[in-house]
């Protein structure tokens, strides 16, 4: 018995490996974002709202990954990552279980790196941390997220590589099989980008392309190996039928000192076809800039503009500025305080139930999906992130 009782103790993660596996790690890692978040002009009828929001810098997640050395230079990897709602304790991105990322594949350092599972595309890789949503998330982010800037999107069932970096030069590229027998293109996606480093500059640009299901008969949401960017405020959930959303993207960086100046454009077109519950194409662009400065080792203050303006099928501006500060406690946790104001004109299509209208547009700050009544709106947040 007492044998027995021995066998039952818990046994530590380290011993659980054979010596002959000493090269292989799996590690667990995570993410916890909360704040206390302040709206002005929240919903339809210009109400204020209080309420706890978390994800503001990151998404709160946990997840594990790992390698393993299979000589020669030769690593296998994978990575499962979960994201969740630290307020509800819900699963997010569609209640999956890895919702955030599940993939497996090889890495060499000569040949590059071959994944395969569900992804992130390769404009979010290497353009978005180029831009301010890398240093302060979603408050700093394009109105609905049009342009995918704030990473709303990942896609299943993806083929991606990366290559070495070869003289500052790195290039990645992704496929993902729509999976529709007789039909090869219906629900795929593919993206590529490449990237440049040199000393305190860096430029990153990049092309996705989407594609929804084939359809003989209107369509009535998006169905794709990429979940789409329909999650944000009226700017784009009008679009959700369209045939397929390209968004080519370039972004910048240059780091002097304390500071770090980033600047960025997209272009975002929505592809109406017969099918479609909108008449004509639409388009997004947007250009932002951002300026940082290091305080102290310690601490960050920050400012960034982001103009989105849509073409096509209606004519909208949205201006938006956007302010943040984070302190480090540790090396694992900070507080921060990051706002935004947003101004909106012209005209946007909204979904109704029973297809769309024009209206005029509304202010909804990056993507949060408050939706105000008129055509300004303010959001504070002021909160805590642990990371581990």
């Amino acid at each position: 018995m007492k044998k027995l009782a021995l066998m039952l103790l818990p046994v530590p993660l380290t011993m659980l490996a054979p010596v002959a596996q000493a090269q292989s790690s799996v590690t667990l890692y995570g993410v916890i974002d909360e704040a206390f978040q302040f709206v002005h002009n929240a919903d339809a009828q210009g109400k204020n709202l209080y309420r706890m929001q978390g994800g503001n810098l990151q998404g709160s997640r946990w997840g594990l990954k790992g390698t393993e050395d299979l000589g020669g230079g030769l690593k296998a990897i994978f990575q499962l990552e979960s994201g969740f709602d630290i307020n509800n304790g819900t699963s997010e991105q569609g209640s999956r279980l890895f919702g955030r990322q599940a993939f497996v594949g090889l890495t060499h350092q000569q040949y590059g790196t071959l994944t395969l599972g569900r992804q992130y595309d390769p404009v979010v890789d290497m353009v978005q941390p180029l831009t301010a949503d890398n240093y302060w998330g979603s408050t700093f982010a394009t109105p609905g997220d049009v342009d995918n800037n704030d990473n709303s999107s990942r896609t299943n069932s993806a083929i991606k590589y990366l290559s070495p970096q070869f003289a500052g030069f790195q290039i990645e590229g992704m496929y993902a099989l729509g999976g529709v027998a007789g039909a090869t293109g219906s629900q795929q996606t593919w993206s590529a980008a490449a990237s440049y480093v040199t000393g305190p500059f860096s430029i990153a640009a990049g092309y996705l392309r989407m594609h929804n299901a084939n359809s003989t008969i209107p369509r009535t949401n998006w169905t794709s190996t990429s979940d789409g960017t329909f999650d944000g405020g009226f700017q784009n959930l009008a679009y959700e039928t369209a045939k397929w959303v390209g968004i080519g993207s370039v972004a910048l960086q240059y780091v002097a000192g304390p500071w770090t100046f980033g600047g960025r454009y997209s272009n975002a077109q929505y592809k109406a076809d017969a099918q479609s519950l909108f008449p004509s194409n639409q388009r997004y662009n947007v250009a932002g800039g951002f300026v940082n400065y290091a305080l102290t080792p310690a601490s960050l203050i920050g400012v960034g503009y982001t103009w989105t303006h849509s073409a096509g099928d209606t004519s909208a501006t949205y201006n938006q500025v956007s302010l943040g500060g984070d302190y480090n406690l540790s090396k694992r946790t900070d507080v921060y305080l990051v706002g935004a104001w947003q101004h909106a004109n012209g005209t946007q299509r909204v979904p109704t139930a029973t297809g769309s209208i024009l209206t005029t547009a509304v202010a909804s700050v990056a993507d949060y999906g408050l939706n105000g009544s008129s055509s300004s709106q303010i959001m504070v947040s002021l909160g805590i992130r642990h990371k581990f």
